[in-house]
């Protein structure tokens, strides 16, 4: 690894691991937290597809669609409320229960035994999604509901320009619902409880209090919004109690059982197995045994993606999938396919199968991709990004194998804008697709491509699972390997080079030093932020390009965050002042600024501004041209020299250059370094001023933990593979 800058001859500091820990493992005090401003839980981060605002429309209506679909089939299931179903309206039994797990009388362990071998259940019918249509872009609030809404926001103290926000929010009579309920303000995004406190105060004056029925039930449900930007899909009662108590809420329980009564959220019990106890069949007789639960509340959007999710997965494991050749042709073609053999195989004879490895381990789903093809099946591959897709079509086209079309992205296959299309029963028109970059599944996401495959297909999830997780709620890819209910294929393909034993390292928990003879790793040591943003600067503009060979505009920058002295806003000022000056006259922006564009919360795609009119903002975004509105551009774009790691999972550049100021200290993990790094195909350089920090994330903070049911809900209608 060499330890200075292409143009210096500076000494930088070890980047060896086993610094001395400081403060211990992280603590549960941030489950409820986004993780951090540094990553993409806004609407500017995660990777996406490129798509022009009437694509992203489509996407939304087609998750609309989806979700009453589940709605109404929840609606229909009748009996008796099993673990982990829905609990009862009747507040005495949720506390009953609540109460029981915090006693210790039935304790809350968290840690899952295998049960026994469950029945097989019988497939039950699962109604299509309908053909996606492309939507109209949502009616924008009526003038004068915004302009009465303007009135109760100046009244209570509020910034008037939330307005429009807020009228959309609320819908027709939003200012009656804001003076009978001030804190309705907490469904805008990023508004705070202290600050609806305070707009309440000055609507209500001496009605108002901290044991308010209305700001109860306001803070919980914002509480568990919070939760899902950082990932969680559910809440543990216990957690959600104590976080509303540190927010002034005088009753947890009480603001809880009133959230659940409104409907405003649903509360659930998920039965735990304890070792060495027996399951009880459902022909036995007797009493029930007393079984440890625990009560998790959570949004219904989300409780619902995830319990059809755990539905669609059963389906395509308990069925057989379609038979597309013989036995024979299949074993001939796995045979013949070098390291994909054993994922061949088992596509062969499952619906369901997981393929996990780094960036040379793409070529095992290309084989399967090619194979699947031969023997005439109708197969489909989707990325992420955009920028995935074209490299995953790059390595189809590899040496002497015939192009196959067939790469989308996930969000253009759901939205019908890419793809095979669907079929007159709404299920989409193949038989195995294979969904790359799968960490990055969210649940609602997952849940919506599951549900779409139709009967017989095979479904194959492939990504690093080192990598971060979804910027949505959920854990799919990983929940789905600790449950081991379908085969799981890793490859044994390393990435090559310094990059990849550098990488390699960081996933099992080691900061190695590499030797680098061709300087693809580079150690940049800095002092402070502002010298971070000047080296930064020069490597990008100067060094890289004439020490690497890699042009300034294939050098991408990664930082933890987006504010503080060196995160993304910081970093892009400064670059576009050396790259591209000017004077910003469209919005901030100039042709030729690299820009990051998000269609939709959670999604970026990298591009570049190409011209502005009176239409909006023209980019460029992976080859197609994308038109942003004048009113959506302060909201949709970014300038993109800098991104998050967030941000840039599910794409790679020849070079990368990774900044890690002092500042970032706290925000870094074992899983953020491994994404940072590994977006490198060539040269990475990094710009370290974390000083232990780094070994320090590496070898002793893993992912941040997030709670989900999806395991819970599979366990009855999957056997384990093991």
């Amino acid at each position: 690894m060499s330890t200075e800058p292409p143009e210096t001859t500076e000494e930088t500091e070890p980047g060896t691991p086993g610094a001395t820990p400081e403060g211990g493992a992280p603590g549960d005090g941030g489950a409820l937290a986004a993780e951090g401003e540094t990553e993409s839980r806004d609407a500017e981060g995660g990777d996406g597809k490129t798509a022009s605002p009437s694509e992203a429309e489509a996407e939304l209506a087609a998750q609309r669609i989806e979700r009453e679909r589940i709605a109404r089939r929840k609606a229909e299931k009748d009996g008796p409320i099993s673990s982990g179903g829905k609990l009862s309206g009747k507040a005495a039994d949720l506390l009953a229960a609540v109460r029981a797990v915090e006693s210790g009388t039935k304790p809350a362990a968290t840690v899952f035994s295998e049960p026994g071998q469950p029945r097989r259940p019988a497939p039950e019918p699962v109604s299509r999604p309908q053909p996606v249509v492309t939507a109209d872009a949502p009616a924008a609030p009526a003038p004068e509901t915004v302009e009465s809404v303007r009135r109760v926001l100046s009244e209570g103290g509020a910034p008037e320009a939330l307005a429009p926000q807020v009228a959309a929010a609320l819908g027709e009579g939003a200012e009656d619902q804001l003076r009978a309920d001030p804190w309705q303000l907490l469904r805008v995004g990023g508004v705070r409880p202290e600050q609806a406190d305070g707009f309440a105060r000055a609507l209500l004056g001496a009605e108002c209090g901290p044991d308010d029925e209305r700001r109860g039930r306001a803070v919980t449900v914002w509480l568990l919004e919070q939760a899902a930007l950082a990932g969680h899909t559910a809440l543990e009662m216990p957690t959600l109690t104590a976080a509303l108590v540190q927010r002034g809420v005088p009753d947890a329980d009480t603001a809880v059982q009133h959230t659940l009564a409104e409907g405003e959220a649903l509360a659930f019990q998920d039965a735990l197995d304890e070792p060495g106890t027996p399951l009880r069949r459902d022909d036995d007789e007797g009493e029930d045994e007393e079984r440890p639960v625990r009560v998790l509340v959570g949004l219904e959007r989300y409780a619902l993606a995830e319990e059809s999710l755990a539905d669609g997965l059963a389906r395509l494991i308990n069925s057989a999938p379609k038979q597309d050749g013989s036995a024979e042709e299949w074993e001939r073609a796995a045979t013949a396919a070098g390291s994909a053999v054993d994922l061949i195989r088992a596509v062969s004879a499952h619906g369901l199968v997981l393929h996990t490895g780094g960036e040379a381990s793409l070529a095992e789903p290309a084989a399967l991709l090619h194979t699947a093809r031969t023997l005439g099946l109708r197969a489909w591959a989707a990325t992420h990004s955009p920028l995935g897709r074209a490299r995953f079509s790059a390595l189809l086209s590899e040496g002497d194998q015939p192009e196959v079309p067939g790469v989308v992205t996930v969000a253009g296959l759901l939205s019908g804008t890419e793809g095979p299309g669907r079929d007159v029963e709404g299920a989409l028109d193949l038989d195995l697709l294979v969904v790359l970059d799968a960490p990055q599944l969210d649940v609602e996401t997952a849940a919506l491509l599951t549900e779409s495959l139709p009967d017989g297909a095979r479904l194959v999830l492939a990504g690093d699972p080192a990598v971060l997780w979804s910027a949505g709620p959920g854990r799919v890819f990983a929940d789905l390997l600790a449950a081991r209910i379908c085969p799981q294929l890793a490859s044994r393909r390393p990435d090559p080079g310094p990059l990849g034993e550098l990488v390699s390292g960081v996933g099992i928990g080691e900061l190695n030093q590499v030797e680098a003879p061709g300087k693809e790793v580079v150690i940049v040591p800095v002092r402070d932020a502002g010298e971070a943003v000047h080296r930064t600067v020069q490597l990008v503009a100067d060094s890289v390009p004439r020490a690497i060979g890699v042009p300034t505009e294939q050098t991408q920058v990664i930082t933890p965050g987006h504010g503080g002295a060196a995160g993304t806003r910081a970093l892009n000022a400064a670059l576009k002042e050396r790259l591209n000056p000017g004077l910003g006259r469209f919005g901030g922006f100039d042709p030729g600024d690299r820009v990051a564009y998000s269609p939709a919360p959670g999604r970026t795609v990298p591009g570049q501004v190409v011209t502005a009119d009176a239409e909006g903002l023209h980019l460029s975004c992976a080859g197609e041209t994308v038109v942003v509105p004048k009113e959506r551009v302060d909201q949709s774009v970014r300038h993109g020299w800098a991104l998050t790691a967030h941000q840039a999972v599910g794409a790679r550049w020849p070079a990368v250059v990774v900044v890690l100021p002092g500042d970032a200290a706290q925000t870094l993990t074992r899983p953020w370094v491994y994404t940072a790094f590994s977006r490198a195909d060539r040269h990475l350089s990094v710009v370290h001023g974390a000083e232990q920090a780094l070994p320090r994330a590496v070898t002793e903070i893993p992912a941040k933990t997030r709670t989900t049911r999806l395991p819970v809900l599979l366990k009855p209608q999957v056997p384990s593979a093991d």
